[in-house]
């Protein structure tokens, strides 16, 4: 990982304007991209603009016309269209459960609160979905420049490396997620979220003189990563960070049992936090599909031993499982992401195989920051592993984006001067750009 490096410019720069520039730069870049695969003609797929029907009419509220048709249009491809109907309508179909209720729900109250203030009118039936699909997008994008902002107060915590810190918030603004992180999907909001929990987690670490502060913060942190959980499901992994903890402290349970037990409930609390995050969705499900409420015939997985209509859906309808995506047809998707694959894996590896501590004031301090480092880099490879066995294996460009360790060994990297850095950065700008055009004109890989 990455050592104190001396101040350099970029460091007594004004970080934050850099961060906004820099932000503002990149989606100007994608936006064009986007706007210009419409020169190409009509994407293949016309489900966005059946949802968004009646965007480009003069006539009635919540509508665009020209370029900003064009690019609402074009965001809302793709699985987009299943996170703007949940939005608009709720869900109203099985499959639909696949994706997290997180940015749905956020979409949803935000409209609600835009029409209680005035701001925004309520979305007639004929008018489409735009209201959702234009909130969506401001939600992805105000989520992408947040999370990049405090990845860079994270880095500032655990690190103390100003100079780290801002290469890592600029890493993940130009994110191989790219173009995911602008249109209506839930990347943005669960690194947002996931960044913010590992955020508390780590000034609980350097509140250890005050217990209660300290304890806080972790359940604080529980809760923020839970919500994470809800907006994407491999938020789950970063319960890491309290599993990883509590095994920490049960070789202190003799020696300050009464200490010790205080933060092992506060651990526990947190990730119960985190679980709820996914077990609320499944709840809710299971009272609507399960219990008779909805009149209709329960389905195959309410007799499950642990019933989950997410584990079923990603199964039954996206052939979601162990191995089931190892096909010859998939080995250039397998391709294509082996490179953040092997970006996840060797640093985690090397974090978790080595013991540089993070700056502290105090060694009792860095076991602890090293401590969260290093359920950080478990996390990623634990993800990385899952996804080449487990998921479609090229949605790990986009899923990757919610971790903070590879973004601080890159910038390491980067700081450095080491080739391997700037060649991972070119990949990212390319990948990024290329998947940009592609998504837009409805093109695989998404």
């Amino acid at each position: 990982m990455p050592q104190h490096q001396p101040k350099t410019s970029l460091a007594h720069a004004r970080p934050y304007r850099t961060l906004l520039a820099s932000f503002a730069a990149w989606k100007l870049v994608l936006f064009a991209i986007v706007l210009g695969s419409t020169l190409v003609g009509d994407a293949y797929d016309t489900s966005a603009g059946l949802l968004l029907q009646g965007l480009g009419d003069g006539d009635g509220g919540g509508r665009l016309t020209g370029l900003g048709s064009a690019l609402v249009a074009r965001l809302s491809s793709w699985d987009a269209i299943y996170y703007v109907s949940a939005a608009r309508r709720g869900y109203r179909f099985e499959q639909e459960w696949a994706f997290g209720a997180g940015l749905p729900f956020v979409v949803r109250w935000l409209l609600r609160g835009l029409e209680y203030l005035g701001i925004a009118g309520s979305s007639p039936a004929r008018g489409g979905a735009v209201p959702e699909a234009l909130a969506s997008i401001a939600v992805a994008n105000t989520a992408h420049l947040l999370s990049a902002l405090v990845l860079y107060r994270l880095g500032q915590v655990v690190w103390r490396d100003q100079t780290l810190s801002l290469v890592a918030a600029l890493l993940h603004i130009i994110s191989p997620a790219g173009l995911f992180l602008s249109a209506p999907y839930s990347e943005s909001s669960c690194a947002l979220l996931s960044f913010s929990g590992y955020l508390l987690f780590a000034l609980g670490c350097r509140a250890e003189g005050s217990p209660t502060r300290r304890d806080l913060y972790t359940i604080a942190a529980g809760a923020v990563l839970g919500a994470a959980t809800a907006f994407r499901s491999n938020g789950l992994l970063n319960g890491a960070l309290f599993a990883w903890e509590v095994l920490r402290h049960l070789s202190s349970l003799p020696r300050r049992p009464a200490d010790t037990l205080r933060r092992l409930v506060a651990l526990g609390v947190g990730g119960v936090f985190v679980a709820a995050g996914s077990l609320g969705p499944q709840a809710a499900a299971y009272l609507h599909f399960c219990s008779g409420a909805s009149g209709a015939l329960p389905r195959p997985w309410c007799q499950g031993y642990l019933p989950s209509i997410f584990t079923f859906v990603q199964q039954h309808y996206w052939n979601v499982g162990f191995l089931r995506y190892w096909t010859l047809p998939n080995l250039p998707l397998f391709l294509l992401a082996a490179p953040m694959l092997a970006v996840l894996v060797k640093s985690g590896v090397e974090q978790l195989s080595g013991r540089h501590l993070p700056g502290a004031d105090e060694p009792a301090e860095s076991a602890r920051l090293l401590s969260l480092v290093q359920s950080a880099a478990a996390a990623q490879v634990l993800l990385a592993v899952l996804a080449a066995t487990t998921y479609h294996v090229q949605i790990i460009t986009r899923i990757s984006s919610g971790y903070p360790l590879w973004h601080w060994w890159l910038a390491g990297r980067l700081v450095r001067g080491e080739k391997t850095g700037s060649r991972i950065v070119m990949f990212m700008v390319i990948y990024a750009s290329i998947q940009g055009a592609l998504f837009a004109s409805f093109l695989p890989p998404a």
